[in-house]
């Protein structure tokens, strides 16, 4: 809890107050019922944020943004939670995302909260209390939700009075309503009733697990909240509270990093293979040892790992990393945000390839135990490099594949095969399955015979159980319609056809399931939903996917009157319930998963002539929810390029014709503003090759496509390489294009770009007036080109200190950005902090000083304290107090500034060389100057 972001809530109309909690910059939790009254929205709400012992407190006006306010006035038994809309930011309450926990487990969890703040007595409030602190008791009949057992403070005070009943009218909460509740640093609720039953002294919080599990609410914190926040639930649980033992290194051991997949209903433990997986494992010794379950879909070798690290769990293991390895990044993903959470040295979140090595070399030498479990390689080349590896013999790791690769079995890794489940396993299975839903009367005397029609898969067999259950099928009636659909099957699905050796059953099964699911589907909108979802990664997408107008629209062309977010949600819950897709809100940004094998049969099933609308909804949707800024949502645009990378294997084409679409280009930039410099260069390699196939060599697309292959190339400093791409791209633009199409101009400020990196100024400078003359005539002297132009400009002439030019232009530039962008655009922060440098050079120190002072203010403002460009100011300010004679504080300053570069970007990122070398310089005996260096061009 950060008292920074305590809210007080004030009504007017009828006048009223109540607590609140900033979840994001314009986004506050509070209870419904402090913004309703009587049966309408209360009038004139005003809040103020902050604490007076923790800072400046902050006036907002707000309004309610959830529940809907336009869907009218919610009912009395509404969940009593509500989020309110600020009408401007509230920049500097507290850092950190906002983590969500829904209590579990018996034991009492301790918790805490504070209620009105202090600051009310301010306004003559007679609220008596803040302090909330005491018990949550999970085991519970409370309606309301959660009880909270708080001790009364100050007690006395409520000891008088009573009303006709002989009970006492004070009541010690009020104000109370709309504080966040916490347990272990989660949001678990939101205080809303202080029960007259119990003399108003027993206190209740509405669980915020089930406003998280409602699209719209879900939608806005994930959107909205502080950088860093998504819709995701922790569990907690009363043992939470014990798990840092005294003197550690402040992690709460164990730690799951994943999470692992919950366990189907009537798993079955498979013992004779889970034998043969210990058996390898003990064999392992002081190495590690990787068990590769391969099989084809459907076989059940995730839910064979994930009871594997479910069992470690229980069992002690310190750490279980669970990871989805389809696409390798997805591995690097995850690696690096078991390093952030184990807090290791090195890990900054800036840098995911260097946090994701840094697990590896504590994996190597660690003495505590751990698991990691890698699901579904899907490229075994690409995972090379990326295997943990335990010298101590304290850790394995368990790999599962469809693959039957070599490189799956050197390094001592051993392969256990997955088969089908036997038949006496498959009839254990069915029996569980139906007995535990209260179903047993459907087992009878041809189960055994179902169960072999099924070819005893275990995917197919769960889709044919969900299916006897929803539609009370036995048995036999089930198989009577298996064996009729798999009769009208033989034709459209010969077995010449089966190239993937998972048979015609799932096929049918799956019919089997969408048939029942389209029967109690009175929207009609389920096999188009399938049929959206099957196009996209099945480790899982967003659910917000779901809200955009883009899905909505296409949902709607499917019916006969406007879809909305929750028909969609509906719709997904249906197909939920059949056991086609998995529909989960908690599981954001994955909150919607789907089988591999569900998903390639629904494609084998959808008309081609629909495939391009389909594949067509789904770019723009996933380009609607794409963060303009990827760095806040690191876990979020790791998803969507994964899902991107899906959508392009399943589109045959249609993503590329009349030309690339956007969404293709914004997964490779995102690859490039995570830091994945390397993954980026291979994927604009691939982006290049198809291009060139599918659109021809000169084809606009094509040619775009090899101009960011070349700046991937110029973020990676290999520069040669990027000159030879930018040369061959100005040739084929003006080839193309001509010589005064805007992306030919474009084309030279970029080879221009290319040539300064390689200290070729003179070639740089003539192409970039050129550049400016072009674009100040075409586009006209405030168009993001011409600034742009401009400012590289001055970059040149500041690198061979034309410094009076230099400054000249970038006064201007300052003023253009300012007027035409505003003040906290990322590009008129770049601009200030390139005149403060050209100021350096010209001696004017006491301005350059003031100036990169602002820059860094406004940088931790807008783009965080471990922002590459923030600590690259930061440097350049210290520099520019050791021209001015401060040089012992300097050097102190620079010093520190090196380590945290280290810590936070690592050694070898361009901002930390920049700050070594400086520190280096200032050093010397000798002075030579360290002047601060420009950022990088537009």
């Amino acid at each position: 809890m950060d008292p920074q972001r305590l809210v007080w809530v004030r009504t007017g109309e009828p006048e009223g107050s109540g607590s609140g909690y900033l979840v994001g910059p314009q986004l506050v939790l509070t209870a419904l019922h402090v913004v309703r009254d009587d049966g309408r929205w209360a009038g004139r709400v005003a809040v103020r944020v902050g604490h007076p012992h923790f800072g400046e407190l902050v006036e907002r006006r707000a309004e309610v943004c959830w529940p809907d306010p336009q869907a009218g006035i919610p009912p009395e038994d509404a969940l009593d939670i509500a989020l309110l809309w600020l009408d401007e930011p509230v920049a500097a309450a507290g850092d950190g995302p906002i983590r969500w926990g829904r209590p579990g487990g018996t034991a009492r969890i301790p918790f805490k909260g504070a209620g009105l703040p202090a600051f009310a007595a301010d306004e003559g409030s007679d609220a008596q209390f803040e302090d909330l602190h005491g018990e949550l008791s999970v085991v519970s009949t409370s309606l309301p939700g959660w009880v909270l057992d708080c001790p009364v403070w100050p007690a006395p005070a409520y000891s008088v009075g009573s009303d006709e009943d002989g009970r006492r009218d004070e009541r010690p909460w009020a104000g109370a309503s709309g504080s966040a509740i916490f347990c272990h640093g989660r949001i678990v609720g939101v205080a809303v009733e202080d029960n007259r039953t119990m003399d108003w002294r027993r206190l209740h919080a509405a669980p915020i697990h089930e406003a998280l599990s409602l699209p719209g609410f879900a939608r806005l914190v994930a959107r909205h909240g502080h950088p860093g926040t998504t819709a995701a639930l922790e569990d907690v649980t009363g043992e939470s509270a014990n798990r840092v033992p005294p003197g550690s290194d402040g992690v709460a051991w164990p730690v799951e990093v994943g999470p692992v997949p919950a366990l189907a209903s009537a798993f079955q433990p498979r013992s004779t293979l889970r034998d043969r997986i210990e058996s390898a494992r003990s064999g392992g010794r002081s190495v590690v040892l990787t068990q590769v379950l391969s099989g084809g879909g459907g076989f059940g070798k995730t839910q064979l790992a994930a009871a594997c690290a479910t069992d470690a769990l229980t069992q002690g293991v310190d750490l279980v990393v669970w990871a989805s390895a389809t696409e390798t990044q997805q591995v690097i993903t995850q690696y690096a945000q078991a390093a952030a959470d184990l807090r290791l040295p090195g890990a900054t979140g800036q840098d995911p390839e260097a946090d994701a090595r840094a697990l590896l070399r504590w994996l190597a030498t660690t003495s505590r135990r751990w698991l990691v479990v890698l699901d579904d390689i899907a490229h075994p080349a690409e995972m090379n490099g990326w295997w943990p590896a335990s010298r101590t013999g304290t850790g394995w790791v368990l790999a599962t594949t469809r693959l039957n690769d070599a490189l799956l079995t050197g390094g001592r890794r051993t392969r256990i095969d997955i088969d089908v489940y036997s038949p006496e396993e498959a009839d254990a299975y069915l029996r569980e399955r139906l007995d535990g839903d209260g179903m047993g009367h459907l087992l009878d005397d041809r189960a055994a015979d179902l169960a072999e029609a099924l070819g005893h898969l275990p995917l197919a067999l769960g889709l044919a159980a969900a299916h006897m259950i929803n539609e009370d099928l036995t048995c036999t009636a089930y198989l009577r319609r298996f064996t009729d659909r798999r009769t009208r099957l033989d034709e459209a699905l010969p077995e010449s056809a089966d190239t993937e050796g998972y048979g015609r059953q799932i096929t049918v099964a799956l019919l089997l399931s969408l048939d029942a699911a389209r029967a109690a589907d009175d929207s009609g909108l389920a096999v188009h939903a399938l049929r959206l979802v099957a196009l996209l990664d099945p480790a899982g997408h967003p659910h917000i996917l779901w809200t955009t107008p883009y899905l909505l629209d296409h949902l709607t062309t499917s019916g006969t009157s406007p879809v909305t977010s929750d028909q969609a949600h509906s719709v997904l819950r249906l197909l939920h319930r059949y056991a086609l897709i998995t529909c989960d809100t908690r599981a954001e940004p994955r909150g919607v998963r789907v089988h591999a094998l569900t998903a390639r049969a629904v494609r084998e099933n959808t008309p081609e002539s629909d495939l391009a609308g389909l594949v067509d909804a789904v770019a723009e949707a996933l380009l609607c929810i794409w963060p303009e800024v990827d760095q806040p949502h690191r876990e979020l645009a790791s998803v969507l390029r994964a899902n991107t990378d899906a959508l392009v294997d399943h589109s045959e084409e249609h993503l590329w014709n009349p030309g690339v679409h956007l969404v293709v280009y914004r997964a490779g930039r995102s690859l490039l503003a995570a830091g994945l410099v390397t993954t980026a260069i291979a994927y604009w390699q691939n982006m290049t090759h198809n291009a060139a196939q599918i659109l021809g060599e000169t084809h606009p697309h094509t040619i775009t496509s090899r101009a960011n292959l070349a700046a991937s190339y110029w973020q990676a400093e290999r520069t040669a390489e990027a000159i030879v791409l930018d040369e061959r791209v100005l040739a084929d633009r003006v080839r193309v294009l001509g010589t005064d199409h805007p992306d030919t101009i474009t084309a030279r400020g970029n080879l221009a770009a290319s040539y300064r990196q390689a200290e070729r100024t003179d070639e740089a400078i003539a192409l970039e007036e050129e550049v400016l003359a072009d674009f100040e005539q075409l586009l006209g002297t405030d168009h993001p080109h011409t600034l742009n132009a401009r400012a590289n400009l001055a970059a040149s002439y500041w690198s061979v200190r034309r410094t009076d030019e230099a400054i000249s232009i970038e006064e201007k530039v300052l003023a253009d950005r300012e007027r035409v962008v505003g003040t906290d655009h990322p590009d008129t922060l770049n601009a200030r902090a390139n005149l403060a440098a050209s100021y350096v050079q010209a001696g004017r120190l006491t301005e350059a000083i003031t100036l990169f002072r602002r820059a860094v203010a406004e940088r931790e403002r807008v783009l965080g304290a471990d922002h590459p460009s923030t600590l690259h100011i930061r440097v350049n300010l210290a520099t520019s107090r050791w021209e001015a004679g401060h040089v012992d504080e300097a050097i102190h300053s620079v010093r520190e500034l090196t380590e945290h570069c280290e810590r936070a970007l690592g050694s070898n990122h361009p901002t930390t060389r920049f700050a070594r070398k400086c520190l280096a310089l200032m050093q010397r005996p000798l002075r030579i100057s360290a002047p601060p260096a420009h950022t990088d061009p537009s």
